[in-house]
């Protein structure tokens, strides 16, 4: 079930040449505002009052076009050659809306087989114009996988998904504030990132101290109402028979502190400081809030992870799926494609086939670094059978972004370990392993139940300017240096 509930709020240019027909233009603007509308798109659009036939082919009009998108904070922009298409009305509407989002085009398919007397539209030839128009004014622009279509047609409809699942992932981490609750493990090099370098991708850090966080929940009443109301909810997540009711609590409280804080500060993620010192301190594990929000849309990374964060983040938006955090941790003995894809117990539990339990860090409690009794709280299930698109982003010590991006599927193996976790089949894992080794990737791993790999390849790799690591491309680009085959 989707965590996204917002409607995507889309642009569309019809593009439109008077020397062709204004009534075939207007025929393919009303399709592909219907195509666009079935997907549950917020189509921003001229009217055929502002503009003839509602399409765009002066400068005039590129400019009441370019009004409307900028007063409705489109999320992304369509242009559609509705016949051959004015590119430069095309070009002039998207540099005056002063926006900066993923632009797609597509051109209209003829009517009919041509003959001397058939109205055509061209569109196979003006879209070439309009491609070579925003080059010269430097606007990003995706194709669609199949350029020249009907909008009625079902390849359309699955471009149009495509390009809005883009548009989310790039407008979602341009804009995010991701919450740092507490500094990374020391032992934890991986998790060391580049704040400044966040910032400038358009990405903001937020930060807490975790003593202010672990303060901030002891100090909420066991008996306040939405303690109560947190501590049932949690009942109904998860078998809580083998925890303590004291730590079913302490997870409230700490769940409510971090809601509270979310809101307060406008967080889209969160990067927690999960161990040892909350354990220790506090008296229970972070892995019950964090999995708990990670289902409603909120991803929480582990270990402070920030550019975990922004994985989760990113694969949460292109899939409108919950994502989980992961280490890469096991290969199975007797298959080379299968991977054990694991955490101590904080996937989020729409993740899981067997029931979710509450249980105990084990790790933590048989070190000695925290009590049996205060390392309780994480979210033990295995995996249900699903595809699943691994991601991860991170940054170099020369200040450039990298990502790499996996499809594979969680299924059934009768191996068997602690926490929460699913065994991975992901082809030629081998070579993607050597990749992530060489590519120097750390051994967090974003995850989403979904196959989502081309949307987060062209969102990193052609608007957030990520060199790319994508070991089953489909679509053809520019966003890594050398073949991913």
């Amino acid at each position: 079930m989707s965590v996204l509930n917002e409607k995507p709020k889309i642009g569309f240019i019809p593009a439109n040449r008077g020397f062709f027909s204004s009534e075939l233009a207007a025929k393919m603007r009303q399709e592909t505002i219907a195509a666009m509308e079935k997907l549950g798109i917020d189509v921003v659009v001229p009217g055929d009052d502002q503009t003839e036939v509602g399409c765009v082919q002066s400068l005039k009009e590129a400019e009441i076009c370019a009004d409307l998108f900028r007063a409705a904070g489109v999320q992304g922009i369509l242009v559609g050659a509705v016949n051959f298409g004015e590119e430069q009305s095309v070009a002039w509407t998207i540099r005056e809306t002063g926006l900066d989002v993923p632009v797609m085009i597509f051109g209209c398919q003829e009517e009919e087989t041509l003959t001397m007397d058939t109205r055509r539209r061209d569109a196979f030839c003006g879209l070439l114009s309009i491609g070579d128009v925003l080059r010269q004014i430097d606007a990003k622009y995706t194709v669609a996988r199949r350029p020249i279509c009907y909008p009625s047609d079902e390849s359309f409809a699955q471009d149009l998904d495509w390009f809005v699942r883009v548009c989310r992932v790039v407008c979602g981490v341009r804009n995010a504030r991701y919450a740092q609750l507490g500094a990374r493990p020391d032992a934890f090099w991986t998790c060391r990132y580049n704040e400044k370098q966040l910032q400038r991708l358009g990405a903001t850090a937020v930060t807490l101290d975790l003593s202010e966080a672990i303060g901030g929940a002891t100090a909420i009443a066991d008996d306040d109402p939405e303690v109560q109301a947190i501590v049932a909810s949690i009942g109904q997540y998860a078998d809580v028979s083998a925890v303590k009711s004291e730590s079913v609590i302490r997870s409230a409280k700490l769940e409510l502190f971090l809601r509270r804080f979310k809101e307060e500060n406008g967080i889209d993620a969160f990067g927690i400081q999960c161990w040892t010192s909350i354990q220790a301190n506090y008296g229970v594990c972070s892995c019950t809030a964090m999995s708990r929000l990670g289902d409603e849309g909120v991803p929480c990374a582990c270990e402070s992870d920030i550019m975990g964060t922004m994985s989760m983040h990113a694969a949460m938006l292109a899939s409108g799926n919950a994502a989980g955090l992961a280490d890469w941790n096991n290969l199975h003995n007797e298959d080379d494609e299968l991977a054990n894809i694991w955490h101590c117990g904080v996937f989020p539990a729409s993740f899981a086939k067997t029931p979710p339990k509450l249980g105990v860090q084990e790790i933590i409690a048989s070190s000695g670094a925290a009590k049996y009794e205060d390392s309780q709280g994480t979210v033990e299930f295995v995996a249900k059978p699903s595809p699943l698109t691994l991601c991860r982003i991170t940054q170099d010590p020369d200040c450039g972004w990298h990502a790499v991006v996996a499809e594979g599927a969680f299924e059934d193996n009768p191996a068997v370990t602690f926490g929460a976790y699913g065994w991975c089949r992901i082809p030629n894992l081998q070579r993607l392993y050597r990749e992530v080794l060489l590519r120097q990737f750390p051994h967090h791993v974003a995850i989403t139940q979904s196959h989502v790999g081309n949307v987060l390849w062209e969102a990193f790799g052609n608007y957030l300017g990520m060199n790319v690591y994508y070991g089953a491309q489909e679509t053809p680009g520019l966003y890594t240096t050398d073949l991913p085959f």
